[in-house]
């Protein structure tokens, strides 16, 4: 076949060494750059030297479909021919076929059915090192069936950079496979640094920057007067195509044409094929590594990425605008010397590319592995152990990924494929979407049940806009009928997807033999059959929608917040808000598909959602309603509730006229525990009491309680529980005797004691009792007139002794004159000098010169007439 193909690309001088490579070990790796033809002159030396068919798989339906027909073209054939392509939903071989061209989706789809792979001789996997899961899928696969299946089949793996260490490890049994690599023969490409005049906003989970498009579309005019040929403009994905055409409407003489995965194949056609005139290709990663655009001069780069994004918590997942990698700029800029020499305008400063990072992540880092598991569980390695994969899965997205299959039913606790798992991995899409579509055709018939799934599984399909239904709408009626073709032809698929028997619409009559039948049934079975069917022929197309949504993602059944407004929660506990202006505002109730959220946000942006109403709510999230009785501590006091949720969201709400008494005081702790002890009523007494039993633990150690907020709050059941049993609400813990509680802490010698150990009130020697502030336990404090201590030598100790207090003297006033904790000291040093400056003050009241053999008093002289 090779030598059908007159052209002589750099690759073709390689090729003998790789056939006589794969020929003695069976597998090996191709290195070859882009530009250098290994995509379609390996395949057809491959299979000049094997007697069965070459299957090629490519990571992208664009890239299979660009690849068969290149092949074909070289060999002057027609597609179907010796060169033959499969893609989801659509195939063209024919009897004479010998390479096909498959997606790795397609291949890892064959695999699970027969890993023998019949009839084919070797398998070649391209661009392996862009690292999708597919890719990854199809390598450990084929890998293991090779091993244990097929040693003779030829496994390939290509790549267009030269990190190839791993996948030579990966495909060899006991050493490297071996690795033939092809030099590029490329022109020189001319770097030209073009980053926008001013800062414009980074990428992320919104839109990009318009003003980074607007410098994008002068970039390319720039392109256009400097450069020849046309010019090959990457963006991250097709919103950003749209709106750089428009920006490049009004051209004189250049075709602007787009080129993305969800183009129509006659599109994509058109921006692969040669033309007379001079053309501007709008292209996202795809023309990266695989397709070749002809005539193109020059390139232009946006330096932007989309890459999918799964945020764990909250069960979201988006497609993330991201800055290129450094290695996915080389190949978007050797585009421009494929043909002759060029030049590539990159729309950031040289200073930015140095920060780029080297490489793109793999897609096992950062995407929902919900059906990479459960391709795993099919193949009978539920968590990849043993497999031939180049990276491992994260553990917290795997474990995420197979709750998520439990739930569906899919596997078992071991992680083990269900049947149900087996029905949901044969429809062929992502695992929520065929739940959607299994347990949605007997609701809403097959019909529209195949028509929604196929819209949610390309959410771009039908247009702009967050209204699931509009967009059903939309693609029904044909309004872009190249969307509609492609969402048509996957709807068929979806179809051909569902069990046999699968309810269909509504049942149509039956003839008396089937009646005969179907009345030896119950009458409750022929009552819910009449429902169903009922519910398929009267259930409105926003609410089929909303349900088949709401089945996919029951966790995002989301309720308004209050009526009529944007804001939303959902089951999942996440926050939601539309975007301003959307029609879906005021919906009660929706069911929502599509929303992201971007690092920091108060709330997840709703993409794409369907209104539903309750009923439709409980339906779909089924699984996710709880009724029970709550009684709990909230807003300040005890709620006692019956409550029905579905998930987050509170359906219904009414009290309890009786709740159990010891929820009751179960909820009253967790009150006390929340508010902390501020909540009880302290009164003099019951602070007073809490102060000294401080006091004894600081004095006489920890065989004393501890009466701190924290083991206050942590032995409360011991210390509290005769009242929090009785208490109902807030207002009866407020009124409860704490000093009573407080003593429920002492043992019965320190409740003997501790009026002695820690007296309330001290007797001076004028005879008052004068109260111990305790509140410092380290230092006691008693504060009394100085006349009421003439005679004492000495302060009074405490704790059996072993703690003085700290008196506080005071005037005849009451005003503080000395605080000492050594009495005697002050009687000689620091007495004379307060009678000096106070017996003046307060003539009436005595001030001798030896105060501890003067009488005490607490009454000032009478006065003289």
């Amino acid at each position: 076949m090779l030598a059908d193909a007159p052209l002589d690309l750099p690759v073709r001088a390689v090729l003998p060494a790789l056939v006589e490579a794969l020929r003695e070990r069976g597998a090996g790796v191709l290195v070859a750059p882009p530009g250098t033809g290994k995509t379609t002159t390996a395949p057809l030396a491959v299979a000049d030297a094997v007697t069965g068919r070459v299957v090629i798989a490519q990571p992208r339906r664009v890239a299979a479909r660009a690849a068969a027909h290149r092949m074909a073209a070289l060999l002057g054939e027609r597609v179907g021919d010796r060169i033959g392509y499969a893609v989801r939903g659509e195939r063209r071989v024919g009897p004479r076929t010998r390479v096909e061209v498959v997606t790795t989706g397609l291949l890892v789809r064959r695999l699970h059915h027969d890993p023998e792979l019949p009839g084919v001789a070797a398998v070649l996997l391209d661009e392996c090192h862009e690292r999708h899961l597919d890719a990854d899928l199809a390598l450990a696969f084929s890998v293991e069936a090779r091993g244990t299946l097929r040693p003779d089949l030829w496994l390939l793996a290509m790549s267009a950079t030269p990190q190839t260490d791993r996948f030579a490890a990966l495909l060899g049994a006991d050493e490297p496979a071996p690795v033939v690599r092809a030099e590029a023969a490329l022109h020189p490409v001319e770097r030209v640094w073009a980053p926008p005049p001013r800062p414009v906003t980074p990428p992320g989970a919104g839109r990009v920057d318009p003003a980074l498009l607007d410098h994008v579309a002068a970039t390319v005019r720039r392109a256009l007067r400097e450069r020849d040929g046309d010019v090959l403009v990457f963006l991250p994905g097709a919103g950003e195509i749209a709106a750089v055409a428009g920006r490049l409407a009004g051209l004189a003489d250049i075709a602007v044409l787009p080129l993305h995965g969800r183009l129509s194949g006659a599109a994509q056609d058109a921006a692969l094929t040669p033309a007379a005139g001079r053309r501007v290709v709008l292209a996202t990663a795809v023309a990266e590594s695989s397709l070749t655009v002809p005539g193109v001069r020059t390139v232009v780069d946006a330096g932007l990425s989309r890459v999918p994004r799964t945020d764990l918590a909250r069960g979201l997942g988006a497609l993330v605008t991201v800055p290129v990698s450094r290695a996915a700029a080389t190949q978007r800029a050797g585009r421009a010397g494929r043909e002759a020499p060029g030049a590539v305008y990159r729309c950031w400063s040289e200073a930015t590319h140095a920060r780029l990072a080297p490489q793109p992540e793999p897609e096992i880092a950062t995407a929902d592995l919900t059906g990479f598991a459960l391709e795993l569980a099919a193949w009978g390695t539920p968590d990849g152990t043993g497999l031939a994969l180049p990276d491992p899965p994260p553990p917290a997205a795997l474990t995420v990924a197979r709750e998520t299959l439990t739930t569906l039913g899919a596997v078992d606790a071991d992680g083990r494929i269900t049947a149900r798992g087996r029905a949901v991995a044969a429809v062929g899409t992502h695992p929520r979407l065929a739940r959607a579509l299994l347990d949605g055709a007997p609701r809403v018939g097959v019909d529209r049940a195949a028509e929604v799934v196929a819209v949610l599984a390309e959410d771009t399909l039908g247009g702009a806009g967050d209204d699931l239904p509009a967009r059903w709408r939309r693609l029904r009626t044909a309004v872009d009928p190249a969307a509609t073709a492609r969402w048509r032809t996957e709807v068929r698929r979806l179809r051909a997807a569902l069990p046999a028997g699968t309810a269909a619409e509504p049942a149509p009559r039956r003839r008396d033999g089937d009646r005969r039948t179907a009345d030896r049934r119950t009458g409750n079975q022929r009552t819910a059959d009449r429902q169903a069917a009922d519910r398929r022929e009267h259930l409105p197309d926003d609410l089929a929608a909303g349900l088949l949504a709401g089945l996919a993602y029951p966790e995002r059944l989301a309720r308004a917040r209050q009526a009529g407004g944007s804001a939303y929660l959902m089951a999942g506990g996440t926050a939601a808000e539309l975007a301003p202006g959307s029609g879906l505002a005021g919906s009660p109730w929706l069911a929502v598909a599509v929303a992201d959220r971007s690092p920091g946000a108060a709330a997840a942006r709703v993409r794409l959602a369907a209104p539903i109403d309750e009923a439709t709510a409980r339906e779909a999230g089924a699984a996710l309603v709880r009724a029970g009785r709550e009684v709990v501590w909230s807003g300040g006091d005890v709620v006692a509730r019956e409550v029905v949720r579905l998930g987050a969201v509170e359906l219904l709400d009414r009290p309890l006229a009786a709740p159990d008494r010891e929820l009751v005081a179960a909820a009253l702790l967790d009150g006390l525990r929340q508010e902390g002890t501020g909540l009880l009523r302290w009164t003099p007494e019951a602070t007073g009491l809490r102060q000294r039993l401080a006091f004894c633990r600081q004095a006489l150690g920890v065989d004393w309680p501890d009466v701190s907020d924290a083991a206050l709050l942590a032995t409360a059941p011991r210390w509290l529980g005769p009242e929090l049993a009785r208490a109902r609400r807030r207002g009866d813990l407020v009124r409860a005797d704490v000093v009573g509680a407080l003593r429920r802490l002492l043992d019965w010698r320190q409740a003997a004691r501790l009026d002695e150990l820690a007296p309330e009130r001290l007797a001076v020697p004028s005879g008052s009792r004068v109260r111990v502030d305790y509140a410092d336990p380290a230092a006691p404090v008693l504060a009394v007139k100085l006349q009421e201590t003439f005679g004492w030598r000495d302060v009074p100790r405490i704790a059996d002794g072993r703690v003085p207090v700290l008196l506080h003297l005071l005037s005849p006033a009451g005003r503080p004159v000395a605080v000492t904790a050594d009495l005697a000291s002050f009687w000689r040093t620091g007495y004379p000098q307060v009678r000096a400056e106070l017996r003046g003050r307060y003539p009436r009241h005595p001030w001798p010169e030896d105060p501890t053999v003067a009488e005490p008093t607490r009454r000032a002289s009478p006065r003289r007439r």
